[in-house]
């Protein structure tokens, strides 16, 4: 007798579903990290040109479980970047924090 699909597929795997909308994803060039006891809350923000307002595109919340596993993801898929495409540049500007280049706007001449 055959078995059917379901059971043929690992217990261990995963379906994940994945809509257009979301599969189209959203830039975003700053992320803003706070905490508490409890949860990490990550806000993901988009800066653009000559704008002085910021918008948020995204806020992702998780348990610090969580958080230690997507710093440990991080961490491993960086180190294969680099291993196939180079270091990734750590410029930093005033205290550390470093925008965008052109970010503030057009700088003027007199």
């Amino acid at each position: 007798m055959a078995k059917n699909q379901e059971e043929e597929q690992d217990p261990n795997q995963i379906n994940v579903e994945l809509t257009e909308e979301i599969a189209e994803g959203e830039y975003v060039n700053l992320a803003m990290i706070a905490h508490s006891q409890s949860e990490f809350v990550m806000d993901f923000i988009r800066m653009l040109p000559g704008i002085p307002k910021a918008k948020v595109k995204s806020r992702v919340i998780m348990t610090p479980d969580h958080a230690y596993r997507l710093l440990n993801a991080l961490r491993e898929n960086i180190e294969k970047y680099e291993e196939a495409f180079g270091s990734i540049s750590e410029d930093k500007g005033q205290n550390g924090f470093q925008f965008p280049m052109n970010y503030r706007g057009p700088i003027g001449e007199a």
